[in-house]
């Protein structure tokens, strides 16, 4: 009898989604000398539509997760701040020359500083490039930006795990996930412990909510161990007297289960995946611009697989809502 097939893992959706949900955070854990000098008491904006632009000039492929955001230091002064996240799964030889492109294609349109900072998130230990240099003729142009390299924290999962920031929890799953990218057993095992974690650090509803969102689309399992965490999940929060996750039907919904069996026709599996995409998409889209209209959640709700997928990927860059369901 051949093993239960794990779904690919996908990174670059959980980390888009975190990057937005919890900024401040992410720079504390990573870039905690920079979060320092800002201040957090005054409000920090997404500029998607500059970034956009300047992308979409530079033509410079693939970007995985990335973000500028406009934040105000301790002094008073603005400051712009460029976050790139690479997961792609090996080395990249145009990576420091694309952060050194960003930089000053930012720096010349909008004629402001960039702080550029990375997350690399390969499994390739000796690689972490972290400047960029010209020469010609005795002119020189050298570029240094933080790098923080989520293969560093190996050595510290246990640590990670106790740390009350989300942003520990997320870099446990993602080196979790790579570690048991052939033991489907063991995931699940992981996977369960990390959602027991999530109602030890007094975090909101919305939080758990959020992360656990996290955790279930980095760390996917193959069906038969799906059915087993949420039975998991289910006994948990009995015990826990508090109803997070199960309240929540997207879950059962993205598997195909109906009041804790799972569904036993495919297409009633693949419409639970589609309800549970339109649920996550809906959650994404409030976080970012609001509360939706009823309208918009009626239209989430009866669009197919492909629309779906084609708004999800308009989300970050775009600019307003209107400009996620823009069809033209």
């Amino acid at each position: 009898m051949t093993e239960p097939e794990t779904p690919a893992d996908d990174y670059d959706n959980p980390w888009k989604t975190m990057l937005a949900h919890a900024f401040p955070e992410l720079m504390a854990f990573y870039f905690p000398d920079a979060h320092a000098r800002i201040d957090w008491t005054r409000e920090h904006s997404f500029l998607d539509t500059e970034l956009r632009q300047v992308v979409r000039d530079a033509e410079l492929g693939k970007r995985d997760a990335d973000a500028l955001v406009r934040v105000t230091r301790q002094d008073g002064a603005e400051q712009w701040v460029y976050i790139h996240i690479e997961v792609q799964g090996q080395r990249d030889a145009d990576f420091a020359k694309r952060m050194f492109t960003y930089n000053y294609r930012l720096y010349d349109r909008y004629d402001q500083p960039i702080a550029s900072l990375a997350i690399l998130a390969d499994l390739s230990p000796e690689w972490k490039p972290a400047g960029f240099d010209l020469e010609q003729l005795g002119c020189t142009h050298r570029f240094r930006f933080p790098v923080v390299k989520l293969l560093d924290f190996t050595d510290r999962l246990h640590q990670l795990e106790r740390d009350p920031n989300p942003f520990a929890l997320v870099t446990a799953a993602h080196l979790y996930t790579a570690r048991t990218r052939e033991d489907p057993n063991a995931r699940y095992r992981f996977k369960r412990r990390l959602v027991q974690l999530l109602y030890r650090h007094g975090w909101t509803r919305q939080r758990v909510l959020d992360l656990f969102a996290v955790l279930d689309w980095m760390m996917r399992l193959p069906e038969n161990l799906e059915q087993q965490l949420w039975q998991d999940i289910q006994a948990l929060e009995g015990a826990q007297a508090m109803r997070y996750i199960t309240s929540v039907e997207r879950i059962g919904r993205r598997i195909g289960w109906k009041d804790g069996q799972l569904a036993g026709k495919q297409e009633g599996k693949r419409e639970g995946k589609q309800e549970g995409q339109a649920a996550l998409l809906v959650m994404l889209l409030s976080q970012r611009f609001g509360p939706l209209s009823e309208d918009t959640r009626a239209r989430l709700e009866q669009a197919d697989a492909a629309q779906l997928e084609r708004w999800a990927k308009r989300l970050l860059d775009a600019a307003t809502l209107a400009e996620v369901f823009d069809e033209h």
